[in-house]
């Protein structure tokens, strides 16, 4: 996979929140995964590297990079 288009992309999306260590978008339109052509849930932007994530609940991860961040898609089962 191609680095994202990180702008484009979150430009459909919504910012749900903001720290020092990641941007979390949720995606209310139904834009498809650039890795899997799914929809996706949630972007999730690294900001620190490394940086580390606590989930509350079991998701399909897809992961790309954007501007040499790491961005992850979240699938909700």
């Amino acid at each position: 996979m191609d680095d994202i288009d990180l702008d484009e992309l979150v430009a459909s999306l919504t910012l749900r929140e903001e720290n020092q260590a990641i941007k979390s978008y949720q995606n209310t339109v139904a834009v498809s995964c650039p890795a899997c052509d799914s929809r996706f849930d949630d972007l999730i932007v690294c900001k620190e590297n490394p940086t580390s994530l606590n989930l509350s609940r079991q998701l399909d991860l897809c992961v790309g990079s954007a501007d040499g961040q790491a961005v992850i898609f979240t699938h909700k089962k």
